[in-house]
């Protein structure tokens, strides 16, 4: 059938939307993030696309709401209660420090100990009752809770994972009184050992609640005031999606959306251009993003810190992220060393470039003083900045104090900004066993084709792969994004100690739970996967080794080989003498949605006539070259582009530096070969 279809983005400094039309024609938009209110920018982004939410018939949205919220701690007033003994599990946590070296550094809990309470009750790890609930202390500290203004509430007891049976019973007790839904029981979200952990899990989860549902509340009811008759689908941090009306519920899936969805495009990229390994890139105004495909699956983990003291242990793309975008700040701190963010300008007031008031030079300035990019083509310009005045802050705040010239004041601020990105590229392949040289460095956002081919000549990747929308490659990953459940169940007993039935019987649950709520929109799916996983380890070692579980009937000879397998493919050990002890059992269904086309995203219509533009400077390596110019969109399939040059579209810049050579291949992307 068809339909009309928006993916909407929305990050730090703009609001992205890719939009397929019933004919299969694909409509752009590209406009300032409306910090304030989100919403305003996602309508402005369906107007700038000539479209109108009357129109639309399925809306896929990406959110940073919860990930600013947690990190701005904007938060809602959140009350916890837990078993006796253990209210200062969140703030002890594991004993790791905010600064991993000296005698100082602080640490704020998200739940203040005042807001705290215990009460009886005690479950052992075998889920067996030691000390029954006490109701009545329950009634009491839900009352004194609400007293205090709380708005949100966590039940959070020892052991759940094993028997849930007291927090169920302390959650009827608390949703009985509790004014609105925003009740988090800690089972119900992660059904998983390690206190500390589950805890912190629930407690963003009930902190980031109200300010989800506020929001996505509020941009369905001006979608609706504007004729929208559907419900949105948003995207979780896994990389799937879910209904809006059941996405708050679980608000703190959400948190990592946005990088998560460009991880999804990336994939969708790959499989229709015939590559299966690539290190995903993204760099946007605020920060870059990086993270791992291998064999065209994303690395997806459940031990995500998004701060200090706050890990949620949720199953999420594996991204890393480093505080260098377009917009960080380039400057000298008060002892004398230069730097590059984290701190940024973000859309308000902008790179000295944008005419918003900004006055530090930043990442997006030093391209432009270095002429990588256009100062005509730039987006969210309010007052043209003249270059003069450009070149007199790098002269001024950098270059002067350091002894360096304008250029190389830019040039430094950009080297030092790779520094960061490559170091993240690093911790997601080097740190794990994977030898970048077998990668790609798909390279996608605003700003990252700018520095692409300097980071992959930096780190030794071989080839750089720039998508046909890099700018619009996270609106991408909402328009590809499949429906996700994922379920986890702890065991954490040896494998000897667990049947064969068991293992079956906790499978068969997990998906059968996941598998209601993914039909519950069979009309957005064409086929269903599921997916087994055990979360495995040696007896007397911590971390743990996912192991994939091809049948729900495997014995227990097959996944001890099957863990055995994964542990030497990591590691290059063998440890025949010591058993395995099965700690976690997990169930991921995915609903498949109408495939995209790729190919879609270049109108055919404009690949011809003359795309070479002309020529302009570039300084690159220490010294300017004469560079070409090129017109992305109207490049045709096998287009051969060799360096210094710079490839311009409507949403990004791709910079080919000296001894590079682009082609473009069936489906538009760049293939760039980057030469030591």
């Amino acid at each position: 059938m068809s339909r009309i279809t928006a993916g909407i983005d929305v990050g730090g400094t703009f609001t992205d939307l890719l939009l397929q039309d019933a004919e299969g024609r694909v409509r752009l938009a590209k406009v300032p993030t409306t910090t304030a209110n989100q919403a305003e920018g996602v309508l402005a982004a369906i107007a700038a696309a000539g479209s109108s939410p009357a129109e639309l018939d399925l809306i896929i949205h990406g959110t940073t709401a919860t990930t600013n919220a947690v990190l701005e701690r904007k938060l809602a007033k959140v009350g916890l209660i837990t078993t006796a003994g253990f209210r200062d599990v969140l703030e002890l946590g594991r004993r790791t420090r905010p600064n991993p070296y000296g005698l100082k550094g602080s640490f704020e809990p998200l739940v203040p100990r005042e807001w705290r309470r215990e009460v009886a009750e005690r479950i052992d790890a075998c889920g067996r009752v030691v000390t029954p609930l006490d109701e009545v202390a329950v009634e009491r500290e839900v009352r004194a809770l609400l007293a205090e203004g709380c708005e949100a509430l966590v039940v959070h007891f020892l052991h759940a994972y094993a028997n849930p049976a007291h927090e169920r019973r302390a959650g009827e007790i608390a949703r009985a009184l509790w004014p609105n839904d925003y009740v988090t029981l800690g089972h119900e979200l992660l059904s998983e050992f390690r206190e500390y952990e589950r805890g912190t899990t629930a407690a963003v989860n009930a902190a980031v609640q109200p300010v989800l549902d506020r929001y996505i509340t509020r941009l369905q009811a001006q979608l609706a005031m504007q004729g929208h008759r559907r419900e949105l689908l948003v995207m979780n941090g896994n990389g799937g999606t879910v209904p809006a009306r059941l996405v708050a519920r679980e608000a703190a899936k959400t948190v990592m959306s946005g990088p998560a969805s460009g991880v999804m495009a990336a994939a969708a990229t790959l499989a229709q251009s015939g590559l299966r390994n690539a290190i995903t890139y993204d760099m946007g105004g605020t920060s870059t993003d990086v993270a791992l495909i291998a064999g065209g699956v994303p690395e997806v983990s459940a031990e995500l810190s998004i701060a200090y003291g706050l890990p949620i242990h949720l199953p999420m793309v594996d991204v890393r992220t480093v505080g260098a975008g377009g917009g960080s700040i380039a400057g000298i701190d008060r002892a004398g060393m230069f730097r590059v963010g984290p701190e940024s300008a973000g859309s308000l007031p902008g790179p000295i470039c944008f005419g918003r008031g900004g006055t530090r030079p930043t990442i997006t300035d030093a391209n432009l003083v270095l002429g990588r990019l256009d100062p005509a083509r730039l987006l969210a310009v309010r007052d043209a900045v003249p270059m003069e005045q450009l070149r007199a802050a790098f002269a001024d705040q950098i270059g002067t104090p350091l002894g360096m010239s304008v250029e190389q004041a830019a040039e430094a601020t950009l080297r030092l900004a790779n520094v960061h990105m490559s170091g993240a590229i690093r911790m997601v392949s080097l740190s794990r066993g994977h030898d970048p040289r077998d990668f790609c460095l798909f390279a996608f956002g605003g700003a990252g084709p700018l520095h692409a081919v300097a980071l992959a000549r930096e780190i030794g990747i071989p080839m750089v792969l720039v998508p046909a929308r890099p700018g619009l490659t996270n609106a991408l990953g909402c328009l590809v994004a499949d429906l996700r459940q994922d379920a986890v169940n702890t065991l954490n007993r040896g494998l000897d100690d667990v049947t064969a039935e068991e293992i079956t019987s906790t499978l068969t649950t997990q998906r059968d739970r996941a598998l209601a709520v993914v039909a519950a929109d069979s009309a957005e799916i064409e086929r269903t996967d599921v997916l087994h996983a055990a979360d495995m380890q040696f007896r007397g070692q911590t971390h743990l080794i996912r192991v994939a579980l091809p049948r729900i009937d495997m014995t227990r000879a097959e996944i001890q080989a099957a863990f055995e397998a994964a542990y030497f493919s990591r590691f290059q050990v063998q440890l025949p003498e010591i058993r395995a002890v099965l700690v976690n059992l997990t169930t991921t269904v995915i609903g498949r949605r109408r495939a995209f086309s790729l190919s879609a995203l270049l109108d055919p219509a404009e690949r011809v006539g003359e795309a070479r533009l002309g020529e302009r400077d570039l300084y690159a390596e220490g010294a300017w070259h004469r560079a070409a110019v090129w017109q992305r969109e109207r490049l045709a399939e096998g287009a051969r582009i060799a360096g210094p040059a710079i490839i311009q579209q409507a949403d990004a810049t791709t910079v080919l530096e000296p001894r590079s050579e682009a082609v473009v291949d069936a489906i538009g992307n760049l293939r760039i070969t980057v030469k030591p």
